[in-house]
């Protein structure tokens, strides 16, 4: 039987277990986006999950989702995330960057005035955080189909920037509602272009972007994100026919790439559309796929561990339980007791419940 503590080969990187960190919204950099000596200390602590993967990160302003939310588009930004890297490597870890373009969830209040870029424009009926506090989603603007390859070159020189600073990898994010998950479901792509209708139409740009990040940093060092039907932020999915031909499709078309992985959020681990999709990123033989079935409930130590005796998953995404407890793979190899995340300090800023739970006794 697999262990969660076993060490795994996942593209250019040796994990020293099979705990990963999800990407995990924390909202502590500010209106700057520059990573700060808090996202150093927070990153680091973590650092014995076999792979650390960093919160949602904007490659240009008009990409930002949230308020302190952290930015990988400009040399300062860069700089931030080189001092988080070094730490995080002084410790023996591994950091990928997720890298993400909020879509329609943005707010004009947090990118210089500007309207939110969608693959259509309609009003969903959310609602978004900016710096002035949570609002009224506005109807975002259709992206025109001359400009996607300048989302396709954001993300590519967002990974440039990553990499050059020191991280070690890059998760692209087409998941949890944000813009590439935007382009593949139906609900939120009205498109008649060919970049809409059918499910070859939708993940086209999502192909695009990971084809890109590829080409400019090597397969070896690049993950993808997905979470079907997780029916997030006005993103609903609800046909597992379509699912099958969306996500399917796209990691068909992926597989020859040899990605280090394909990380999956999903509620049921074991379903039918899980095994399918997670059994397509795997057909290559090198891809590795992550397991996050995080939503609603908190990952436990049997979850994480039911996860990875699935023959198609070769390690367990965990959120909530890093966010509290640092030293997690410790604790739950030596069946130690945990501490509790406090959510109501997850989005807050500064170091209450970020840098501040303490580490099990010697």
């Amino acid at each position: 039987m697999i262990s969660l503590f076993e060490p795994l080969e996942l593209g250019r990187f040796k994990l020293d277990n099979r705990v990963t960190m999800a990407a995990l919204t924390r909202q502590r950099a500010g209106e700057s986006g520059i990573p700060t000596e808090l996202h150093q200390k927070y990153y680091s602590q973590r650092a014995t999950a076999g792979l650390v993967v960093t919160e949602g990160t904007f490659p240009a302003w008009t990409n930002r989702a949230f308020p302190g939310q952290a930015g990988i588009a400009t040399d300062e930004q860069a700089e931030g995330w080189r001092a988080v890297a070094d730490r995080v490597h002084e410790e023996g870890g591994t950091l990928f960057m997720q890298i993400m373009h909020g879509g329609r969830t943005s707010h004009p209040d947090l990118i210089d005035g500007a309207n939110p870029e969608a693959p259509s424009a309609f009003d969903w009926g959310g609602t978004v955080r900016g710096f002035a506090g949570k609002m009224d989603a506005p109807v975002s603007r259709e992206l025109k189909k001359e400009e996607l390859p300048r989302i396709v070159d954001e993300f590519r020189q967002g990974a440039r920037r990553a990499i050059d600073a020191g991280v070690d990898g890059v998760e692209i994010h087409g998941a949890n509602g944000y813009l590439l998950h935007e382009f593949m479901a139906p609900s939120a792509n009205k498109r008649e272009d060919e970049f809409g209708g059918s499910p070859e139409n939708r993940w086209r740009l999502p192909e695009m972007v990971i084809r890109a990040v590829v080409e400019e940093i090597g397969a070896d060092r690049v993950g993808v994100r997905f979470s079907p039907a997780h029916n997030v932020q006005g993103v609903i999915e609800d046909d597992q026919e379509d699912m099958l031909a969306t996500y399917g499709g796209l990691l068909d078309a992926l597989a020859p790439l040899n990605l280090a992985y394909v990380s999956l959020l999903h509620g049921e681990p074991d379903s039918e559309l899980i095994a399918t999709l997670a059994q397509k990123a795997r057909a290559n033989g090198v891809t590795k796929v992550l397991m996050n079935d995080g939503f609603p409930t908190i990952t436990s130590k049997e979850d994480a561990q039911r996860e990875i005796e699935l023959d198609y998953v070769d390690a367990a995404v965990v959120g909530r339980q890093l966010i509290a407890n640092p030293d997690l793979v410790r604790r739950w190899r030596e069946g130690l007791e945990l501490n509790e995340p406090d959510q109501d300090t997850f989005y807050l800023g500064g170091e209450r419940g970020y840098i501040d739970y303490e580490y099990a006794a010697d």
